[in-house]
C-alpha cells in the first residue's frame, strides 16, 4: 500500500507523516479479554478474518453467498475464497479499503483481493502467521496500542481483566467499560433472571427500585476498582419523559413478574434509571457513551439460528432531538452532566448532536459509527463537527470491532483526517502552522487525557 494512499496534497502527506505513528487508544471495542490473555495463535487468515466478523458476513450475504460459506460448516479456506470473491465487487465499501490495508500492514501483501488471487493470498498470509507466530498480543503491540477499553456487561466478573492486569509481560493497558443494555432492555425475555443474576453478583437482594439502583452502584464500584473509565449503552430510543420513583418502582415490579407494561410506562422507567445511573457516572468521573438509532436482530430466522451480532442489525430512525435534550438537561440539572459521547447510526442526527454539544459543554460528538465509518461517512462527520462546533474537541477514532486486525481503521481515519485538514491548508482556510497540532490532538491527545482523567 502506498504511503500516499487517500492523501491528495503535500500538506496532507506532511500532516499524516506526523500522526501516523502516534499510539492508539481504543476507547470502544468488542475484543475479548479472554483472547487477549490466552494469546492463542491463529490457525489461518480465514479464522483471523472471518471468525465473528459480522461486517464481512453481511457483505457476503449481500452478494448472495450461501450461509454455509459464511457461518456454516464450510472449511476456512472455502470461506476465505468466497470473501475474496465478494470483495472484488465491493468498490467503495470500507471493507474493501480495510482488508487491503490489513493485508499490507500485517502481512506485507499488496495484491488486489479477488477470487483469482485468493489462493496466493491464503498461502502467503498463512506463512506469515506461522513464521511470525501472530497472536492477539503481537498484533496489539505491532499496532502501537496503549489502551484497550473492552465492552463488558455489568454482571461480568472481570476475571480475565484480573489475569491481564497481573501479567507483567503485557504492556498494553486493558480496562473494562460498564455496559448497561441488558439492564434497560426490561421487556425482553429473561429479564427477571438477569435481575436475579445482578442481585447475586452484587450481593444485594433486589426487591424494588431502590435495591436495583444500589446493586448497579455496587457493580460500578467493582468496575472502577478495575480502572474503568467509560460506560456504554446502545438502545433504540431515549425517553422524553422520566418517571417518578414511585411510578418507576411500580413498573419495575411488574416487569420482573412478567406483566405487560405500556410503551410510556417502560420508557418512563428507563428514563428514571438512566438518570440515576448517569449521576453515578458523574460522581465517579466515568465517561458516558450513548449509541443511538440502531435496530437490532431484524432477521428473526438468522437471529434464532446464530444469536446476537450475526450481521442483521440495521440503521434505525433518527432519534428525537427532544428526547436527547430532555435526558441531557435532566441529568445536568439533577447531578451535573458527566462527559457524554453520542454516536448515531442515522446520519440525520449528526448536525443535531453537534449543535447539542454547543449547548452542553460536556457533550461530545462520537466517531462515525458502524454503517457510517466509511470514507464519505468519516469525512462528513469531521466536517459537521467542524462546521457546527469545535473539531479540536473531538475524541477521534475507535475500532468498535472484535478483530485484532481492525487497528487499520485508526490508520484509515488518520489518513482521511489528514487529507481534510490538508485541503483546508492548501486552500488557505486553515493556518499550516497549526495543522499538525490539530491532527495530533484529535488522533491521540484528547482521548489519552480523557482516559487518564486529566
Amino acid at each position: 500500500m502506498k504511503d500516499s494512499y487517500l492523501l491528495t496534497s503535500d500538506s496532507a502527506k506532511r500532516i499524516y507523516g506526523k500522526v501516523r505513528a502516534l499510539p492508539v487508544v481504543d476507547y470502544h471495542c468488542h475484543l475479548s479479554p479472554r483472547e487477549i490473555y490466552e494469546d492463542k495463535q491463529f490457525d489461518n487468515i480465514g479464522a483471523m478474518w472471518l471468525g465473528g466478523d459480522h461486517y464481512k458476513w453481511r457483505l457476503m450475504r449481500n452478494v448472495g453467498i450461501d450461509e454455509c460459506f459464511i457461518t456454516g460448516s464450510a472449511a476456512d479456506e472455502e470461506k476465505f475464497t468466497k470473501y475474496c470473491t465478494a470483495l472484488e465487487y465491493a468498490a467503495g465499501n470500507p471493507l474493501y479499503h480495510w482488508s487491503h490495508m490489513e493485508l499490507s500492514m500485517y502481512f506485507g501483501i499488496d495484491l488486489p483481493i479477488c477470487e483469482e488471487n485468493a489462493k496466493i493470498i491464503w498461502d502467503a498470509a498463512n506463512a506469515a502467521i506461522e513464521k511470525e507466530h501472530l497472536s492477539p498480543r503481537k498484533l496489539i503491540k505491532r499496532s502501537g496500542v496503549e489502551v484497550i477499553c473492552t465492552t463488558d456487561d455489568i454482571c461480568d466478573d472481570l476475571s480475565w481483566h484480573d489475569r491481564i492486569a497481573s501479567d507483567n509481560t503485557f504492556e498494553t493497558r486493558v480496562i473494562p467499560s460498564f455496559r448497561i443494555d441488558n439492564l434497560l432492555l426490561a421487556r425482553r425475555a429473561g429479564y427477571a433472571e438477569y435481575v436475579a443474576k445482578l442481585g447475586e453478583v452484587s450481593g444485594i437482594e433486589i426487591n424494588g427500585l431502590e435495591t436495583l439502583k444500589r446493586a448497579v452502584e455496587t457493580r460500578l464500584g467493582v468496575f472502577c476498582a478495575h480502572g474503568c473509565r467509560f460506560a456504554d449503552v446502545g438502545i433504540q430510543y431515549f425517553p422524553e419523559r422520566i418517571a417518578s420513583d414511585e411510578e418507576a418502582e411500580e413498573t419495575f415490579l411488574r416487569l420482573i413478574t412478567g406483566e405487560k407494561v405500556t410503551d410510556g410506562e417502560y420508557l418512563g422507567f428507563v428514563g428514571n434509571l438512566y438518570l440515576y445511573i448517569n449521576g453515578l457516572y458523574k460522581n465517579n468521573n466515568i465517561i458516558s457513551q450513548w449509541h443511538i438509532a440502531v435496530v437490532r436482530n431484524t432477521n428473526t430466522l438468522l437471529y434464532n439460528s446464530l444469536g446476537n451480532d450475526c450481521g442483521v442489525d440495521c440503521v434505525g430512525d433518527p432519534v428525537s432531538g427532544n428526547s436527547l435534550i430532555t435526558m441531557l438537561d435532566a441529568i445536568n440539572t439533577e447531578y451535573g452532566l458527566p462527559k457524554t459521547i453520542i454516536y448515531s447510526l442515522n446520519e440525520a442526527n449528526l448536525s443535531q448532536i453537534a449543535s447539542i454539544a454547543g449547548a452542553f459543554s460536556n457533550v461530545y460528538c462520537g466517531a462515525a459509527w458502524w454503517f457510517c465509518d466509511h470514507k464519505r461517512g468519516i469525512e462528513k462527520q469531521i466536517k459537521i463537527i467542524a462546521e457546527n462546533g469545535c473539531l479540536g474537541k473531538f475524541y477521534g477514532m475507535l475500532t468498535d470491532s472484535r478483530s485484532f486486525l481492525s487497528y487499520a481503521r485508526h490508520d484509515y481515519f488518520r489518513r482521511i483526517l489528514s487529507n481534510i485538514i490538508g485541503k483546508w491548508v492548501e486552500s488557505g482556510e486553515y493556518n499550516p502552522a497549526h495543522a499538525v497540532k490539530l491532527a495530533s490532538v484529535i488522533c491521540y491527545d484528547n482521548i489519552r487525557k480523557a482516559v487518564d482523567n486529566i
